[in-house]
């Protein structure tokens, strides 16, 4: 206890007061994470910047800057995913396991604040490059370590709300970069370095917040009873949940659902570097290696999807529409403002409807969506010029790009992000989110290089491999991912014990467990995931103990999950 500061505010607010505070400033992680990927779209524009940088030049006669080197100018931008971002999260998950969740919070910070000084000095691409690469790998930690922190303090019941309201700050960073660099492009004549600088240095000023607040918050209950500090972990946890009456029983049963599955992985896990979490080596019952590839491959999909086409194609539909060159700009920033609060929709609905039923509707709305927009596309194209046909179709299609971007928002924005941080066990969740970063970063690289080449080869066609996207994460989802809905973090290893890799045959295993220990269903609500007065029944997993006394004095009997 007393290595938590006096000034910790874990000692001044309770229960959903202290939640809040602890998700506002997972917010504000969130939150630079969403301006650091936004501000780069006005910063390519910039006259100053594309001519410091020697991808371009201005062309006096169409008052435009034209692009002479596309590839080096994506490959400036692609460089902060991959290797920066990827190296950051292998780099996240390794501090946050092993030094806690606010350290490593605070470090990514420091080293955040670093690359953006960096950035915006920047005297050539050689400079800009390091410098990008720097700061994606700051971002990277904070992407793999602030989802575990929000999800590990938060109630199961309300995970997703609170994870939901954290990325509505994502998307507000991304609009805040947008109008700040719609503001500085009026700045002087256009030729000036502040026009570029400014918005690129406007993020340290949250990243300095974020470091001079967040040792003022409470470590994550999980990761200290982890690391042998449980005095520390019970109180902390008491606070989040309550300490009289029925919330005192429940946050008891809480932290001995804790102990207990974090002293199971211990048996059950013989290895815990990231080369055995790939493959699954050394893992048993727990199936790390399944749970990385569901993580990589959903946080992968969440590009292929279209988002970042759309984007890149957004300004293309608004001409087909006949919104003239200067008014495009505002209509991008409407359209950012409108994805922004269609986040909020998740708020209402993640914790409702689950993480599958989520996808399900984002990804047929999205569908539908993708192959409007490029069909419009294309009558809007083949139309006369001045002809209605040709503005009406580009009014359309720039209807259904805001429809697809506000789908996105309500649906696949949040989930791929809040699921790895569910479904790990606790022994390696910094770990396991950290993959999900890898997966994220090579999606957004990946595409990031190949839009360019797909949009000046097959034009509006690139939207139909998006929609066939679409329509192949709704069988993947389906077959592949078990809801994590209104399940505790420890009820995740039980879900994933099944040696198959199917979801019914996931979810029919659980429901055997459940069944033979009825303890289980009233350990998510109410008692401990493992019953200790219920050693072993039926075949099905337990955690041995003679009472609820001794087991809170620590005597606790294992039995492994491949004894199931």
């Amino acid at each position: 206890m007393e290595r938590i500061s006096k000034f910790n505010l874990v000692h001044r607010f309770e229960k959903r007061a202290l939640l809040i505070a602890i998700n506002c400033v997972a917010a504000l992680s969130i939150f630079f994470f969403g301006y650091d990927q936004g501000v780069m779209g006005g910063v390519n524009t910039a006259r100053s910047y594309v001519d410091i940088m020697s991808f371009g030049h201005w062309n006096d006669v169409t008052k435009s800057v034209i692009i002479d080197k596309p590839t080096l100018q994506g490959g400036i931008v692609a460089v902060y995913y991959l290797p920066g971002t990827l190296l950051g999260a292998f780099l996240g998950g390794y501090i946050g396991d092993k030094f806690g969740r606010i350290n490593t919070i605070a470090v990514a910070a420091a080293w955040a604040i670093v690359g953006a000084c960096l950035q915006c000095s920047a005297q050539d691409y050689t400079w800009m490059i390091c410098a990008r690469i720097f700061n994606g790998i700051g971002t990277g930690i904070l992407n793999a370590i602030t989802p575990v922190w929000a999800t590990e303090t938060a109630e199961h019941t309300s995970r997703g709300q609170f994870v939901a309201i954290e990325f509505t700050l994502n998307i507000f960073g991304v609009v805040v970069a947008y109008w700040i660099e719609y503001g500085t492009s009026f700045y002087g004549d256009g030729t000036s370095d502040f026009i570029w600088r400014f918005p690129i240095a406007f993020q340290i000023a949250p990243l300095l917040f974020l470091l001079g607040i967040v040792f003022l918050m409470p470590e994550s209950p999980r990761w200290l009873v982890k690391v042998g500090r449980e005095e520390e972990a019970r109180y902390i946890l008491g606070r989040l949940r309550g300490e009289s009456g029925d919330e005192a029983e429940k946050s008891e049963a809480e932290f001995q659902d804790i102990r207990n599955i974090c002293e199971l992985e211990r048996k059950t896990a013989k290895q815990q570097n990231y080369f055995h979490m790939f493959f699954g080596i050394g893992s048993g019952k727990l199936h790390t290696g399944r749970r990385v590839q569901l993580v990589v491959w959903l946080q992968i999909m969440q590009e292929w999807i279209g988002i970042a086409g759309i984007t890149v194609y957004g300004p293309r539909i608004f001409a087909i529409a006949g919104i003239a060159p200067q008014d495009q700009l505002w209509v991008t920033g409407l359209n950012d403002i409108t994805y922004m609060l269609s986040t909020l929709v998740c708020v209402f609905t993640l914790d409702r409807i689950g993480r599958r039923w989520t996808l399900y509707w984002g990804s047929v709305g999205m569908g539908i969506c993708t192959f409007l927009v490029g069909g419009l596309s294309r009558i809007g194209q083949n139309a006369a010029i001045g002809s209605s046909t040709k503005t009406g179709s580009g009014v359309a299609a720039t209807f259904f790009v805001f429809l697809f971007t506000a789908i996105f928002g309500a649906t696949w924005l949040t989930v791929p992000w809040l699921y790895p941080a569910e479904i790990f066990p606790l022994e390696i969740r910094a770990k396991g989110n950290a993959w999900g970063v890898v997966g994220w970063s090579i999606g957004n690289g990946w595409l990031g290089l190949l839009c360019p080449v797909m949009f000046a080869a097959i034009n509006e066609k690139t939207l139909y491999i998006f929609g066939i996207c679409n329509a192949i994460t709704i069988p993947m989802v389906w077959a592949l991912y078990p809801e994590t809905n209104q399940r505790t973090l420890e009820e995740m290893n039980l879900v994933f014990a099944s040696d198959s890799i199917w979801n019914w045959e996931a979810e029919k295993n659980f429901a055997i467990l459940k069944e033979q220990n009825p303890q289980l269903v009233q350990a998510a609500r109410d008692r401990s995931v493992v019953d200790a007065e219920n050693p072993k029944r039926g075949g099905s997993l337990a955690l041995a103990g003679s009472s609820g006394a001794e087991r809170r004095h620590g005597t606790i009997d294992t039995i492994e999950l491949n004894e199931l």
